[in-house]
């Protein structure tokens, strides 16, 4: 696949992505599943290059969302991974695969990763009060 085809082929996986994120949840999102979906086009493995757009970029905000505990009824910005398959006419296990591939292409961990966290998810984290001085980790309150 020549160059300006994946790069279709990426614009489109994120416009699909984003259109999700205008409607169910906000422009943050939109724009972390951008920058993921983008990473993911400079990666040399071309993993984009093959697929479905609709389960590349229902991954992507599938990714985010759960690193960012979307799936909790408690987040403000509160999906389900049914209801992104059903709108990107996919099946939930397909998703946790493929967002089970992409992070670990892009080495996303799944507990916290600072390029692609809402700021809210972010500032709350306890590992940020978390330094190490002598080979040691501590809490560190201020």
């Amino acid at each position: 696949m020549e160059k300006q085809q994946l790069k279709e082929r990426e614009e489109k996986i994120i416009q699909l992505a984003v259109a999700f994120c205008n409607e169910h949840l906000d422009e943050e999102c939109a724009e972390l599943c951008t920058k993921l979906v983008q990473k993911l086009g400079r990666k040399r493995s071309k993993p984009l290059q093959s697929g479905r757009l609709e389960i590349w970029a229902a991954a992507a905000v599938y990714t985010i969302c759960s690193i960012n505990f979307m799936f909790s009824k408690s987040s403000r910005l509160s999906t389900t991974s049914n209801e992104i398959s059903d709108y990107f006419g996919t099946k939930p296990s397909t998703l946790a695969q493929k967002s089970r591939t992409i992070k670990d292409l892009l080495k996303i961990s799944n507990f916290f990763d600072r390029e692609f966290s809402l700021k809210e998810v972010a500032e709350r984290n306890p590992f940020n009060m978390l330094r190490m001085m002598g080979g040691f980790f501590f809490f560190d309150k201020d």
